[in-house]
């Protein structure tokens, strides 16, 4: 097996980093050269990944001919909104059948498509055999070895099964399912959530605020994940829960840092404007609430981050609306 790993952020170095220590042929593929010639300098991605140092086994490359030369496994670790036009200016040198492994999250802003069918359609006649991994991780404690376990899912069984040994190792467990939109959809939605639980920290409502935007935002995304043909089952595990729980807890979370600032009166625009990374809830949330509109499925927190970010609701008007909605049953 060789992997190319397409994105050299802090997530995605993480994982090249990890599969070239598992023993597995790696190769990092940097969109920014100058990121690609930092880490054959000094064995370290300064720029995404400050402290710690890489794998003397892992390749790097920002020219993606020579990056993905022999390769059959690609990682994808590529901002959700950026991965059709990568795969699309890639096609010519990618191999026919490629086993794509997706480490994104989030819908597609135009399409209002999953990663699944964004990458079928980006690769039309190229028969790609498709994978999602999502899970609780964060990159600095995954790149520090300390214990983290994620799901894989994968259609395919015999392929699902070889990437879960590829990618486990003593500090990170990676559990099995055929269930591959579920995965995909609940690393999605939690963006979302973990953008709200942010906010009301930010304004200062205490743990039980917390704790009922976890559990009621839980619901919100297996209604529609269910709708658009996850398991419930897989919303109850890893890439659901627990990965919900991590985004809205931990401060290492940049969706939940998105939520605090703007809960603490910054704008939007201020927030991420100082951001090097993506928070992918950002766009995530403005597909969220189309595509509930869409298949008519309810998703009252959601729609409230949505009045936040793009119609200026003021965070507290839009707890308010959501403490006053009907009463109903859980």
């Amino acid at each position: 097996m060789k992997v190319a790993v397409l994105g050299a952020g802090a997530w995605g170095t993480t994982l090249a980093n990890m599969l070239a220590k598992n023993g597995v042929e790696t190769v990092l593929w940097a969109r920014e050269a100058e990121v690609a010639d930092e880490i054959r300098a000094t064995r370290e991605n300064k720029t995404f990944l400050p402290g710690f140092t890489l794998s003397d086994k892992l390749d790097v490359e920002s020219d993606p001919a020579i990056a993905f030369a022999g390769v059959d496994y690609f990682l994808l670790v590529i901002p959700s909104q950026f991965i059709r036009p990568a795969l699309e200016s890639f096609k010519d040198v990618l191999p026919d059948n490629p086993v794509i492994v997706c480490a994104s999250k989030g819908i597609e802003l135009n399409s209002l498509l999953p990663m699944s069918k964004v990458v079928a359609e980006a690769l039309e006649g190229k028969r790609p055999r498709y994978a999602s991994m999502s899970g609780p991780s964060f990159a600095a404690e995954v790149s520090a070895d300390m214990p983290t376990s994620v799901a894989l899912g994968c259609e395919d069984h015999e392929l699902g099964r070889e990437l879960q040994e590829a990618f486990s190792n003593p500090y990170f467990r990676v559990y099995y399912t055929p269930d591959y939109r579920g995965v995909e959809l609940g690393g999605a939605v939690k963006n979302v959530i973990a953008i709200a639980a942010g906010m009301a920290d930010g304004l200062q409502f205490g743990h039980d605020a917390r704790a009922a935007l976890i559990t009621r935002g839980l619901a919100e995304l297996s209604r529609l994940g269910m709708a658009m043909g996850g398991q419930e089952r897989t919303f109850m595990g890893l890439s659901g829960m627990g990965d919900l729980v991590l985004t809205c807890t931990g401060d290492l979370s940049r969706n939940r840092q998105v939520g605090l600032r703007l809960g603490q009166g910054a704008k939007l625009d201020e927030i991420i404007g100082e951001m090097k990374a993506v928070a992918e809830g950002v766009k995530t949330t403005k597909a969220l609430h189309d595509l509930a509109k869409k298949l008519n499925v309810d998703l009252p927190i959601t729609e409230e981050v949505y009045a936040i970010l793009y119609e200026d609701k003021d965070p507290a008007t839009a707890t308010r609306d959501l403490m006053s909605r009907d009463l109903k049953d859980e």
